[in-house]
């Protein structure tokens, strides 16, 4: 074993303590086809497909997608402005990465394991002090170059610019000591004292950018020139805010490895944009588009009565999923004065009346979210805190208060009369507690100015609850506007910070990490683009965001989610709203998918055209 570069009385110590067995260096373990949060990978090496695949789909045909928004923008990682990416280019949880890939791939019926993409195996030390991707000697872009350590050293590097990118990989990178080539085909990465557990698997899932398809010297700009990706498609058409098409590589590498079979079964894939729901659901009734993820129970009990669902051309599916309930509620900007006082974020959040709101506008079809981790093992709601939880808990005695602590907290339950007397007199005695008063028929702050908000809605069915909330606000003398803007000015605003409350909503998984930093952290409270809607900053928070990422075993994991949630729902962070507890989806029947649903619910990459439509 040879030590460079260090001095010859160090490298003699170092050799001593060695032979004596009083001192190691990290022990790496062998390459692995993949790697996962806590144990092992569920599937061996070697294994020919995902279960949730059907292998032999059929390939061939046009799938027509339909969302709600615009896009300004094909750059993947960039966040200048409004800027907004068109869907499908890069980590679309829905459509997969169609044009940039990772270097490896997250299973949907795991919490968090990947297997090899780009990177044809993984290698890393028992205490994740680095890790170390090989790249698979037949990928390559979809112009014919190899896919190589320098494109990645290129992508880390450009993922290092504070405020041109996501700045969630910018955080990631700030953990990273040193990125090195490794022989002619591995890239390793050492961490630094700030890493965690979890590092490997996001840098996992890193997207790898070719160095000769972009200029260093314009990369934070915005571009809709199509762009030279390693994924299964290529951008075809560009028309912006309005459609994006997509069509087959026929040269594509990585059509035969393990985690693509069965996968990317269209030869095109067209992207339709709408500006309003409204518009967007017609389209769907017409056939424009081929499948339409419903989220409203309103509309799935009532709008599926138009003569393709009759004639059982267009079929509604309801799916089981194995992940937490996604958060959605109005969430509090603590970054401003009125929002600063976690009593007075209580005493407002009593007043949304959620049993009105089910029964007269929902039909009784949703749940009420209780907690940041609902309808999984994770949600700390109806269970006292364990003695693990409170270890962890100890240095922030204030962080959670007693209900939480004992399991025994919920939401308010109102009579469902729109307008509870008894929440009314509680909310009010709660402001009066913090020097709140009722003057002149409004509620009025110590410094004698009115507690006054308004809420920003990106669509008419956010704006639509809001104004329920709002009226019921209003009774006890707080007034609340209701700005409805489009997509655009609704992405700028939200990346600006610049609302007094959002409605906006955060999916889940069964094993979060670093990425509630950028929700929840203390060092995104002020990045703008971040996911950081609350503006929170507490250390209680960070360090329990540090212990998640840190477990080792899947009980301390819990255990440290579990505490986690108390502190979020202590800090009355959001006015909870609510969830349905499955996956509905309408699709036109020559839209097929495989008879197995991975743990997280439907997933679409893997659905296929019926060859006999066309």
């Amino acid at each position: 074993m040879a030590f460079r570069m260090l001095a010859p009385t160090l490298a003699t110590t170092l050799l001593a303590l060695l032979a004596s067995g009083t001192a190691s260096l990290p022990a790496s373990a062998a390459p692995m086809h993949g790697i996962a949060m806590q144990g092992e990978p569920a599937l061996a090496a070697g294994f020919d497909h995902f279960p949730f695949v059907d292998p032999k789909a059929p390939k061939g045909g046009t799938m027509h997608y339909g969302v709600f928004g615009t896009f300004d923008n094909l750059s993947p990682i960039i966040v200048r402005g409004a800027t907004t990416t068109a869907r499908g280019i890069w980590a679309d949880q829905e459509y997969g990465n169609l044009v940039f890939e990772p270097l490896m791939q997250r299973s949907p019926d795991e919490p968090f394991t990947l297997y090899g993409l780009l990177a044809e195996s993984v290698e890393t030390d028992d205490a994740r002090t680095f890790v170390e991707f090989t790249l698979d000697p037949r990928a390559k872009f979809s112009d014919g170059r190899p896919v190589t350590v320098e494109d990645v050293l290129f992508t880390t590097d450009m993922m290092k610019q504070i405020g041109v990118v996501r700045p969630q990989y910018t955080a990631w990178l700030q953990k990273v000591a040193r990125i090195e080539k490794v022989g002619d085909r591995s890239v390793r990465f050492t961490f630094n004292e700030k890493a965690d557990r979890e590092l490997p698997m996001l840098l996992a899932g890193l997207p790898v950018l070719p160095e000769h398809g972009f200029d260093r010297a314009t990369f934070e700009r915005t571009t809709l020139a199509p762009l030279i990706g390693s994924g299964p498609y290529l951008i075809d058409t560009v028309e912006p805010g309005r459609r994006i098409s997509y069509r087959r590589d026929p040269d594509y590498w990585a059509k035969d490895l393990p985690v693509k079979r069965g996968i990317d079964n269209y030869d095109e894939i067209v992207i339709e944009y709408f500006r309003d729901a409204s518009t967007q659901f017609s389209a769907f009734q017409k056939g424009l588009f081929y499948v339409y993820p419903e989220a409203s129970p309103r509309q799935w009990r009532s709008a599926y009565d138009f003569p393709a669902v009759a004639d059982g051309r267009v079929i509604k599916e309801t799916f089981q999923t194995g992940k937490p309930a996604g958060t959605y509620g109005f969430f509090f900007n603590t970054r401003r004065p009125v929002f600063r006082d976690r009593s007075v974020r209580a005493a407002l959040g009593l007043l949304f009346d959620f049993e009105w709101a089910n029964k007269n506008l929902y039909f009784g079809s949703y749940k009420r979210v209780t907690s940041f981790f609902e309808n999984s093992e994770l949600s700390s709601v109806g269970r006292a805190a364990s003695e693990a939880e409170k270890a962890l808990l100890a240095p922030f005695p204030d962080a959670v208060t007693p209900a939480v602590m004992a399991g025994t907290w919920r939401p308010a339950v109102s009579d469902g009369s729109g307008s509870d007397r008894k929440l009314l007199r509680q909310a009010v005695e709660q402001l009066k507690t913090v020097g709140y008063s009722f003057v002149g028929g409004k509620m009025v702050a110590p410094d004698g100015r009115p507690l006054a908000f308004e809420i920003l809605a990106q669509n008419a069915d956010q704006a639509r609850i809001a104004q329920g909330f709002a009226a019921t606000l209003g009774r006890i003398g707080v007034g609340v506007s209701i700005r409805q803007v489009d997509d655009a000015q609704y992405q700028l605003r939200k990346q600006e910070f610049d609302y007094d409350m959002l409605m906006s909503s955060f999916t889940s998984s069964l094993s979060p990490g670093a990425e509630q930093r950028g929700r929840w952290g203390s060092g995104a409270r002020d990045a703008g683009g971040s996911f950081n809607f609350a503006g929170t900053a507490d250390p209680a928070i960070d360090a329990l965001i540090d212990a998640m990422t840190q477990a080792r075993t899947r009980e301390d994991f819990v255990a440290a989610v579990r505490a986690y949630d108390r502190v979020l729902i202590s800090g009355q962070y959001v006015v909870p709203l609510f969830y349905i507890a499955e996956q509905w989806l309408a699709r036109w029947n020559f839209i097929q998918h495989p008879d197995a649903t991975p743990l997280t619910g439907y997933y679409l990459p893997s659905f296929w055209r019926d060859p006999k439509s066309e």
